[in-house]
């Protein structure tokens, strides 16, 4: 989009919604309306968002490539540019350099089952990809949506759950850490209820992202099952710095996260330092 890789292009915040309570997403339209008109990107890639004067952090595109009203990004708060980020409202304008990234391969998914594990704010990765596949329902297989979190407030895109779970096309299973009043879904962490549920690795790849200790447990429960390590597919968009290569600040041995992913297998990632 643009020659210079690190000029923001200016963006106005359309609309927020107020997922848990650290967790808020931002539909943002590029100010420029030949280059938002002329957009595109691959599920999977993600874009810098800037708070002038304060900093700009990396988040991956959570809306998908069939439905280009709007860029949506989810915002965990947890440090100052995330937290400015928060403050801001319809109307507010930010920076936002994107795409970046590679991005989960599409082309080698189709004709494929699809197992998608996330956990909390690892549902915003998946996303993109889900609503993707639902768009283009047609070239995949069986499609299973494992989605948990510690609590139902915890649970991202709640307004979305609902059309989800009715869809005849796709299994969706909720599953929260401990019991809570009114929960009518499964009880029990990620990796227990992915072996409950014991999906079948034949034609199957398994995609999936969350916090790093369920990601631990989870790829051993995939494996558990039979699954290849080619065939488990994971990103780390929170490793990102520049996002375009030069500070070095995202390497693992020799692979940079922003230009070699951020979507890695599970047998690329075995091939990298233990740094995860």
């Amino acid at each position: 989009m643009n020659m210079n890789p690190y000029l923001p292009e200016m963006a106005t915040i359309v609309e927020t919604i107020q997922e848990t309570h650290n967790i808020k997403t931002f539909r943002v339209v590029l100010n420029n309306e030949e280059r938002m008109k002329n957009f595109t990107f691959r599920p999977g890639q993600v874009g810098q968002l800037s708070v002038f004067g304060v900093g700009e952090s990396t988040f991956v595109i959570n809306s998908s490539p069939t439905r280009m009203e709007y860029l949506q990004f989810s915002v965990m708060r947890v440090g100052e540019v995330t937290s400015k980020l928060h403050q801001l409202q319809p109307g507010d304008h930010i920076g936002v350099r994107a795409p970046l990234g590679n991005s989960f391969p599409i082309e080698a998914l189709q004709g494929k089952n699809i197992v998608f594990i996330g956990g909390g704010i690892g549902m915003a990765p998946l996303r993109t990809l889900f609503v993707y596949m639902l768009d283009n329902r047609t070239s995949y297989k069986n499609i299973t949506l494992l989605y948990g979190a510690r609590s139902p407030a915890d649970l991202t895109y709640k307004a979305e759950l609902p059309e989800w779970i009715s869809r005849k096309d796709v299994q969706t299973v909720l599953t929260i850490d401990n019991p809570a009043e009114g929960w009518e879904h499964q009880v029990g962490l990620i990796p227990n209820v992915l072996l409950d549920i014991a999906p079948k690795p034949k034609d199957t790849f398994a995609i999936t992202c969350g916090p790093p200790i369920m990601i631990k447990f989870t790829l051993q429960a995939l494996k558990k099952l039979g699954f290849e390590d080619e065939n488990i597919i994971t990103t780390l968009e929170k490793r990102m710095k520049c996002g375009v290569g030069i500070c070095g600040r995202c390497n693992i041995g020799t692979k940079y996260v922003c230009l070699d992913g951020p979507v890695f297998t599970y047998a690329q990632l075995k091939e990298l330092p233990s740094e995860l």
